[in-house]
């Protein structure tokens, strides 16, 4: 749930031969447990795989296909193309996805509502949703489950029970990054906080982790915080505001718009500050190579789409998994270029994430989730 890009021309996309509205963008966010991110330099958990219900439970054991729908409410970002292209990958390689409808549109909580309902009308067995509100989307996802439809939440959780939540601890992933800037800084500073969408489950999240670290470092000043909506535009806008109009800056916190910071400063000649992203390709390469830059990466992997399906698709065959999982975050900064440098990847789009697969929920290749093509 990362950088927004320019938004794209609407095209209609025929997708495992059912027709779906989408946007052209410039390239292709019960009971609980707790797993790791898998990623070129990040192994899986065993406690990931034991709420997948093991590794070497068959996808296609049943034998049935089935009609797979996926909401999602942000385009013409990087983030959310790449979680679309991990359900793609994820459900071609599974073999049981006859299949694959997209509603991708950016109208908000009601077009999300009206979305799903058409997706249950058009035979969906299995809905992927990005929610753009956990409490909104309640009585829909009702409908959809009444009907026997598995219904997966990913990147964000929903208040239903009879809804599957595979997402992102984004709790953590505030915290972790925030408590990182503050011990950066000595524990004293001026500090900005970027946000993403006001009134977004995973922003609000995020800000409780920064606040709550924030608690513990009483000399640490938030001098200014911002919803970025996740759009590098706005973002690049609002950082030349800050720094145009003279205020101290000691250190960013960023809710995934990190590259087009470092632009910022430098385009400004302005010498650079800390500066807390997450683990998009780019500016993984900038923690690589810019001279005098210091910053910290939180991991966030878009392939919760991918594994999200994964889990339904468990559920379809019986297998046993758990209600609600989450992925907790990592934070990867300079004094682990090993690490940094296993994870970049120069032929990957700039603006997705390194980490391209979630173990061992999905099973597809990184050439699989690259040529983003479903069944």
């Amino acid at each position: 749930m990362q950088e927004r890009r320019a938004q794209g021309s609407t095209r209609w996309l025929v997708v495992g031969g059912l027709v779906a509205l989408t946007t052209a963008a410039t390239a292709c966010g019960g009971s609980s447990s707790s797993s790791s991110v898998s990623s070129a330099a990040s192994g899986a958990s065993s406690a990931a795989s034991s709420a997948a219900g093991g590794a070497s439970s068959s996808a296609a054991s049943n034998g049935k296909k089935y009609v797979v729908g996926v909401s999602n409410t942000l385009q013409g970002n990087g983030w959310r193309e790449e979680m679309i292209c991990s359900i793609k990958a994820q459900a071609k390689v599974s073999g049981q996805v006859s299949k694959l409808i997209v509603a991708n549109k950016t109208e908000g909580t009601p077009q999300q509502i009206a979305d799903i309902r058409n997706l249950i009308s058009a035979g969906a067995n299995i809905i992927i949703v990005n929610p753009s509100n956990p409490a909104a989307l309640v009585p829909v996802i009702k409908q959809a489950t009444a009907k026997g439809i598995t219904v997966v939440s990913v990147d964000q959780g929903v208040d239903e029970k009879t809804a599957y939540n595979l997402q992102n601890d984004q709790y953590l992933y505030g915290k972790l990054g925030a408590e990182w800037l503050f011990k950066k800084l000595g524990g004293k500073g001026n500090v900005v906080e970027m946000r993403g969408i006001d009134g977004a489950q995973a922003d609000t999240d995020r800000h409780k982790g920064f606040q709550d670290a924030l608690k513990a470092y009483p000399n640490i000043k938030v001098v200014k915080s911002v919803f970025t909506n996740w759009a590098l535009a706005t973002a690049t806008k609002q950082i030349q505001d800050i720094l145009n109009a003279g205020t101290k800056v000691d250190g960013l916190w960023t809710s995934g718009v990190d590259a087009s910071i470092v632009d910022a400063f430098k385009t400004a000649g302005k010498p650079y500050v800390p500066i807390v992203g997450a683990d998009n390709n780019r500016f993984i390469s900038q923690l690589i190579s810019t001279k005098g830059l210091v910053g910290a990466a939180v991991t966030n992997p878009p392939p919760v789409g991918g594994a999200g399906l994964a889990l339904a698709l468990k559920v379809k065959n019986g297998d046993k998994v758990e209600q609600s999982v989450k992925l907790t975050p990592e934070v990867w900064d300079q004094s682990d270029q090993a690490r940094l440098k296993a994870a970049y990847d120069p032929k990957l789009d700039p603006f997705y994430a390194v980490a391209t697969d979630v173990k061992p929920w999905t099973t597809y290749t990184k050439a699989d989730l690259i040529a983003c093509q479903g069944p």
